[in-house]
């Protein structure tokens, strides 16, 4: 046996209070980050035009609410001591989760709808560039580590909650490829094409979360 592994025997299964703090703190990272995501991206686009970067911004709010959501769940937790309270809790803010999905995924829909049908050229913004990408790694990073949490704690909603961080993390990468591909090539229309691409996952993922299922989260990362 390595020594890893004999580490591991010893020391057994990760303290649940550790795993809680741990939880409440990514959602604390979460929440900060997507504010102020949220708050550059929205100025961004009415200072540039681009209605796919105020979607993107739109989108940090929608993730916001859903950090927010499973802060009042591990924050409940911690005066549950009912397995089934704790359950009920889980329950409770997964179908919320999955809310928040929907929301997202009805306004990714209607904003590409109705920037195709204006055929609305975003200009190219630096502060729009810069804010896409850093948020490329904050949001691969913070998936992860939720995914891992939500393992622990045996937390659908969590689980959850980390794929709507993974497709933050696609979404990124979509406005930033349609703000880029914009202004080389002139194609307008890639970017609300390729947000309306990825809706099918966010409304997949919050029918499974809305009807309590397992999500599908460990296999759809970044």
């Amino acid at each position: 046996m390595s020594e890893s592994r004999r580490l591991e025997s010893a020391e057994g299964p990760r303290p649940r209070a550790g795993l809680l703090r741990q939880g409440l703190g990514l959602e604390y990272l979460t929440v900060g980050w997507n504010v102020i995501e949220g708050v550059v991206s929205v100025g961004a686009a009415a200072a540039a035009g681009s209605v796919a970067l105020l979607g993107f911004g739109i989108d940090s709010f929608v993730e916001t609410s859903s950090g927010l959501v499973l802060i009042w769940r591990l924050r409940a937790e911690r005066h549950a001591r009912d397995p089934e309270e704790i359950e009920r809790l889980d329950q409770r803010a997964h179908r919320l989760v999955g809310l928040s999905l929907f929301l997202l995924a009805a306004y990714i829909v209607f904003d590409a709808s109705e920037a195709l049908i204006r055929r609305e050229r975003p200009d190219p913004t630096v502060v729009g560039i810069v804010i896409t990408s850093l948020s490329l790694v904050a949001m691969w990073w913070l998936a992860r580590a939720k995914r891992r949490t939500a393992r622990g704690l045996a937390s659908r909603a969590l689980a959850a909650d980390s794929f709507q961080t993974t497709a933050c993390f696609w979404l990124s990468l979509f406005t930033l490829a349609g703000i880029g591909l914009n202004a080389m090539l002139g194609w307008w229309w890639a970017d609300p094409v390729a947000a309306l691409a990825m809706t099918w996952f966010l409304v997949r993922e919050g029918r499974e979360a809305w009807r309590g299922e397992e999500c599908g989260c460990g296999g759809s990362h970044p």
